[in-house]
């Protein structure tokens, strides 16, 4: 506990006053350091919740800064090495977790890291896909009520007349150009730079955030309209299946990352501005990295199996099977985190 203000009699009247005026308004912070410690050292930085690793790297940094305000300042002694304790104290815990090794920092965050800042802002994620799967819905049911529609809601290069389905012209004719190992790269480059715009768009109120969800909802639930109304409905399915479940899954997450920078900058709660934005950034990061992971494994599905000449049937089970994977992985991150108690929702 802070030392009494009273026990400092080596000290004049007015730095006496100072010193108190210092100590009433910084010892809830240094108490609250204390339990973060105390906790960490008990179960280990890795069993805290992730804002409470967020607020103990803050508090860390507070508390050096106030050990060289209370030295420069010629405050008690006893005050000085409580301080001085106390800023050892953080570093040792703080800065124990640098020595975790590459690969097994790796393996954690995506076992568990991951899935559980997923689950944690599960609530923007949710969200991201209200706005993508409503956008989707009214144009499919606009464009199935009047085909003419999608001359209003898609872009000009998606309205050429449908003789084909999908499998046969738009993968066939890419994979020809470009070969599967080149086309899968462009399409991991391609995912990649979308999920950062959607993420990046947070900086904008979330503007661009839900504009991007909105489009791109917009262009699968007219398409799907397209390609049903011509009798590919089917076709058109079975090739987005096999990484479609991966490749949205992650559009919504990147976009619940970006939604989160947004939060911070319109509602900051108790925290100012500056440190809301680098607490859900740090959050957001967390969520960008393995959006970025899941968006080269469907690149490598999209480039592999999505356009080679698998039956309508293999492509759909092969979709139906990733999402069976996809909900095994998180289900079980989710699981090892709340055990962690890792999923609290940040205050």
């Amino acid at each position: 506990m802070p030392p009494a203000t009273q026990s400092a009699p080596s000290i004049g009247g007015a730095t006496r006053l100072r010193q108190a005026v210092f100590v009433e308004q910084r010892r809830s912070g240094w108490q609250r350091l204390e339990q973060l410690l105390d906790a960490a050292e008990r179960r280990g930085l890795s069993g805290l919740a992730p804002e409470d690793v967020d607020e103990l790297g803050v508090l860390y940094r507070w508390v050096t800064s106030d050990l060289a305000f209370a030295t420069g300042r010629g405050y008690d002694a006893g005050l000085q090495a409580y301080l001085n304790r106390l800023t050892a104290r953080a570093h040792a815990v703080v800065y124990a977790g640098a020595a975790e090794g590459g690969w097994e920092r790796v393996f954690t965050f995506f076992r568990t890291t991951f899935p559980a800042e997923v689950y944690r802002s599960r609530g923007v994620i949710l969200l991201s896909a209200l706005i993508f799967v409503a956008a989707a819905l009214l144009a499919h049911y606009l464009i199935r009520q009047q085909p003419l529609d999608a001359y209003v809601l898609l872009p000009a290069q998606f309205l050429e007349p449908i003789h084909k389905g999908l499998h046969e012209t738009n993968f066939v004719s890419a994979q020809r150009g470009l070969g599967a190992p080149a086309l899968s790269a462009l399409i991991m480059q391609n995912n990649i730079r979308l999920a950062f715009y959607a993420f990046a768009g947070g900086l904008t109120l979330g503007i661009v955030t839900v504009y991007l969800l909105g489009f791109n909802g917009l262009v699968l639930g007219g398409l799907a309209a397209l390609y049903e109304s011509a009798g590919f409905g089917r076709d058109f399915w079975a090739s987005i299946a096999p990484h479609g479940i991966i490749e949205l899954t992650a559009v919504q997450i990147a976009s619940g990352a970006g939604l989160l920078l947004a939060a911070s900058i319109i509602a900051p709660g108790r925290l100012q501005r500056r440190d809301a934005l680098r607490r859900n950034a740090a959050r957001a990061g967390v969520l960008i990295i393995g959006v970025t992971s899941m968006l080269a494994v469907a690149g490598f599905i999209e480039g592999f199996i999505s356009p080679d000449n698998f039956s309508p049937s293999f492509r759909l089970a092969f979709g139906a099977a990733t999402a069976v994977g996809m909900a095994a992985y998180f289900s079980g991150g989710w699981r090892r985190a709340i055990v962690a108690g890792q999923t609290r929702v940040a205050r």
